[in-house]
């Protein structure tokens, strides 16, 4: 009977009951479109920041480079000989880069630390290559003979005309990275897209991998060789970073940048991933408690210095299209309830007749929020459809948004999380794409929001159903 009767008035009341489902939907939809673009937003923060600290990593420990009061002391000096001819000479400077470093003893204290399931240390170096060669001036001898028309004699003698110096200055950065530890630290924010990574015995050989960029730039592929301060080096495999920035130009394993830059057993950087990514605050002040002049960096202060249009687009959705779903909610519940009250005084006639028949006003309640939970999901159906239909749309024509990654961030003596040279020069620019997932969280959120707006318009009507008298019906004139 109660089916029956509610499948009878829904269907006698078909624009009536479109209407209330109709401004549900717009409100669910807007929710789901709203929450998928946020996810998206997120998914694409984490891809740049992925980018800074590569991936697995959770935070990193670092030392912040001493101010000197005489900047001059640590520039590298360059030497050669004033060498006849044409001979070319070279000279590299291979120094550390970034932060003050790190005993290697401190990998294993960082590690013992509560909350850390790993650890793992990085060199950053810079490399400066100045190539070139001298040519000697050419020594001509002066006239002593008669001058101009003043009548005046030169004074013998003569003069040495050309010759001067012509150099090159190349820098690049190189990193020195644990290869017995392939998924933490740099080089995770890269893909091997020609050749190999690095295997766990080549802890001290002469191998480098390139990233793309650099490697395009110096015609460098696999198989390749590249002399870092008179060492060569085989170029075993080309690196993509993720998000168009990578960590160094060039990657050997950490013993060998250890020798080159003088810098047995240190490190610039220690890597870490912690056993909980909820207790990532935790780990921080534990590590900065026991292990005292050290900075530690997190992503989430990383995320501090993501500017550009996608840090602006992420706080719109995140607080204004956050709000203003909340409000075209709201209004969307208030209007279903007054237009369910509106169809409660418009049937006094139907109900005063039915609670005459012997109907409870219990029973009458019931099949006024029954229809108003049929509403609301039929509502839930549509704005779900919307939702999906909007998400696509983003997804499909992937509005693309920058991200500026700030030279600077995180931790102290500037550069990011990964602490790699390239990240530490300057502000970098990535372009990332936007998309919006629907997970089935949102799905079931939508349909919880439908669920409550059916009960909500329920209420409003059934509440003015229940007060009702029988002899209402009397009084009522068609």
């Amino acid at each position: 009977m109660f089916f029956t009767y509610l499948r009878r008035e829904l269907r006698r009341r078909r624009k009536a009951a479109l209407v209330v489902a109709s401004g549900l939907a717009l409100g669910i939809a807007l929710v789901i479109v709203v929450n998928s673009v946020s996810s998206g937003m997120g998914k694409a923060q984490d891809k740049v920041l992925e980018s800074l600290y590569g991936l697995g990593t959770d935070m990193t420990v670092t030392k912040a480079a001493p101010a000197s009061s005489d900047g001059a002391q640590q520039a590298p000096r360059f030497r050669f000989d004033a060498q006849d001819g044409d001979e070319e000479q070279s000279s590299d400077r291979v120094v550390v880069q970034g932060f003050e470093t790190l005993a290697d003893s401190t990998i294993a204290k960082v590690g013992d630390q509560d909350g850390v399931s790993d650890a793992v240390g990085g060199l950053s170096l810079q490399v400066l290559k100045v190539n070139g060669n001298f040519t000697p001036g050419q020594f001509q001898q002066g006239d002593g003979g008669a001058g101009g028309s003043g009548g005046g004699s030169q004074p013998p003698g003569g003069e040495v005309r050309g010759g001067g110096a012509d150099f090159d200055v190349d820098s690049y950065s190189v990193y020195g990275t644990d290869v017995t530890e392939p998924a933490l630290g740099p080089l995770t924010s890269s893909k091997i897209t020609s050749g190999r990574t690095f295997t766990s015995s080549e802890t001290n050989a002469k191998v480098v991998i390139a990233d793309s960029a650099y490697a395009k730039e110096k015609s460098l592929k696999v198989g390749s060789t590249v002399t870092i301060k008179g060492t060569k080096f085989e170029v075993i495999g080309i690196a993509t970073a993720d998000s168009g920035d990578s960590a160094a130009n060039l990657y050997i394993p950490l013993k060998q940048a250890q020798t080159l830059s003088d810098s047995k057993g240190k490190v610039t950087t220690i890597y870490v991933q912690a056993t909980d990514s909820q207790q990532i605050d935790a780990v921080k002040s534990e590590i900065q408690k026991n292990i005292s002049g050290t900075t530690v960096t997190t992503s989430a202060d990383l995320a501090d210095t993501v500017s550009g249009s996608l840090s602006t687009a992420s706080d719109l959705a995140a607080s204004v299209g956050k709000w203003l779903s909340i409000v075209v909610l709201v209004a969307a519940f208030l209007v279903a309830g007054l237009l369910t009250s509106s169809a409660v005084s418009r049937r006094v006639r139907e109900f005063g007749t039915l609670k005459a028949l012997g109907w409870k006003s219990g029973r009458v309640t019931r099949q006024v929020v029954g229809e108003a939970m049929v509403n609301g999901l039929l509502g839930g159906a549509l704005g779900i459809a919307l939702g999906l239909a909007g998400a696509y749309v983003v997804t499909a024509i992937s509005p693309t948004l920058q991200a500026q990654l700030g030279g600077g961030g995180g931790g102290g003596g500037g550069g990011g999380i990964g602490g790699g040279p390239a990240r530490q020069a300057s502000s970098t620019t990535l372009d990332v794409a936007l998309t919006a997932p629907v997970s089935l969280t949102t799905v079931a959120l939508a349909v919880a929001l439908a669920v409550t707006g059916g009960l909500i318009a329920g209420a409003f009507g059934g509440w003015r159903a229940s007060r009702l008298r029988p002899a209402d019906a009397l009084r009522r004139v068609e």
